[in-house]
């Protein structure tokens, strides 16, 4: 091991670990208590579906103001404000369902803001990282990031979510209040980190104000998106896989909980049954770096796509649980590879000043199919039956092979070259322009 990969990554990325792994502990305490709240309310495909889809539907709608805003404000402020406003969101769901109070609409209007909460916060930290860690540990700290919020998300919060909401009497409302003070405890967290977290400045107002400022700077973002192939294929591969996995959870909980769901699941099966993708983000995290030594990034990428299939297929086939947590394992271990060579490589050759709005023009292709995903996978399970929702989901899923050629490892060396290439002329030139500021400086110094 090198001397810079062996290297402390530092307390403000411990930090920003640590109340990443808090937060996605609450995040997958919701992520199957929401549901299974919905479940309570209704029975409709389409409506529990909807829930998904109205937290996903800000990444279509929200996207691209939320990059130019991480752009331009502090990144930290910004991720400890929508910290707390999960605070509130989900404390408040929670008093109104001891209450009685809940209804599905509610549960909506909860969903979009926790959605939009979201949308800025994921562009905001990913965005925050380069200034806590070198360019040549990112690889290592988006490694260790996944693993952490992955296993929290997913190994950590889904049991724990579902054995609260067990519990007898206010076992939801323990999983929601539990949720809200763990997204409390990553706000002051994040309130102890040093740095700067504010990019440069865009350079962007004008006598228009602040939203014609904002729409140049979504403008300037999209165009350096669009202009590199890679990342602007990866993006709409991300968006195709997203499009199925979504399509598929959205209405998961009918297909496995209850005694007149297919699988015949309790709610704590429910819960335990996502270990599976915990499990698989912890071996992911530990397999990737690896695994790109030796298979190199197209290879990850290869093995990705096929872990993908059989995350979708085994539920078409079968209701055996142990299958589909098998699949299950397998595509969160393709996920956390996944994100480590393309989220790494984003950050990598993306000028720091334009890369909240990069992040957000990627994740508006990438997320932005969620919410048509929820609703494709409520709209087919109400028609046509659950069973097809798994079908089709995998048929997605294969389309991406397709688009694996525009990804190939001499092209990934190639926009890493040309980043570096830009990266040292921008170098040479502010270095010059600093050296005629020093000579115009010394030259108004009065004589002694």
């Amino acid at each position: 091991m090198s001397a810079t990969t062996a290297r402390p990554l530092g307390p403000g990325f411990t930090r920003l670990w640590s109340a990443s792994a808090l937060s996605n502990v609450a995040d997958g305490v919701y992520v199957v208590v929401l549901p299974l709240l919905a479940a309570t309310l209704t029975r409709s495909p389409a409506l529990v579906a909807g829930i998904a889809m109205a937290e996903r539907l800000p990444w279509l709608l929200f996207a691209l103001p939320a990059g130019a805003l991480a752009d331009r404000l502090d990144r930290r402020r910004v991720m400890i404000g929508v910290q707390l406003l999960r605070l509130a969101v989900i404390g408040s769901l929670a008093v109104l369902t001891a209450a009685d109070l809940t209804t599905i609409w509610l549960l909506y209007v909860a969903a979009i803001v926790l959605g939009m909460g979201e949308t800025l916060y994921d562009t905001s930290a990913q965005s925050a990282i380069t200034a806590v860690v070198a360019k040549d540990d990112l690889s290592r700290a988006n490694g260790r990031l996944y693993a952490a919020e992955l296993t929290a998300n997913q190994f950590i919060g889904p049991p724990l979510g579902g054995f609260l909401a067990g519990v007898a009497g206010y076992g939801l409302v323990l999983g929601l209040g539990t949720g809200a003070l763990l997204f409390g405890a990553a706000a002051a967290l994040l309130a102890f980190m040093r740095g700067v977290f504010k990019a440069a400045a865009p350079g962007r107002e004008t006598a228009g104000g602040i939203l014609t400022g904002l729409r140049g700077d979504i403008a300037e973002g999209l165009r350096y998106l669009g202009g590199n192939r890679v990342l602007r294929t990866f993006a709409v591969m991300t968006g195709l896989q997203n499009l199925a996995f979504t399509s598929i959870f959205s209405v998961f909980v009918l297909y496995a909980v209850g005694p007149d769901s297919a699988m015949g699941l309790t709610q704590g099966e429910y819960g335990l049954l996502f270990t599976a993708l915990g499990a698989g983000s912890v071996l992911g995290s530990l397999l990737a770096a690896p695994a790109e030594r030796l298979a190199g990034r197209f290879g990850v990428l290869v093995l990705v796509l096929a872990s993908g299939v059989l995350t979708t297929l085994p539920a078409a086939l079968t209701t055996s649980p142990w299958p589909i947590a098998a699949g299950y394992t397998a595509g969160a271990v393709g996920t956390v590879m996944w994100n480590v060579v393309t989220v790494s490589l984003r950050q990598r050759i993306t000028p720091d000043r334009l890369l909240g709005r990069v992040n957000a023009g990627y994740r508006l292709l990438a997320w932005g199919s969620m919410p048509i995903g929820a609703a494709l996978g409520g709209v087919v399970g109400e028609l046509l039956g659950l069973r097809w929702v798994f079908v089709i989901a995998t048929a997605l899923v294969l389309v991406n092979f397709a688009l694996l050629p525009a990804v190939t490892e001499a092209k990934i060396r190639a926009v890493e070259g040309a980043a570096g290439a830009a990266e040292g002329a921008s170098g040479d030139a502010e270095g010059a322009s600093g050296d005629a500021g020093r000579a115009r400086a010394d030259a108004e110094q009065p004589q002694t």
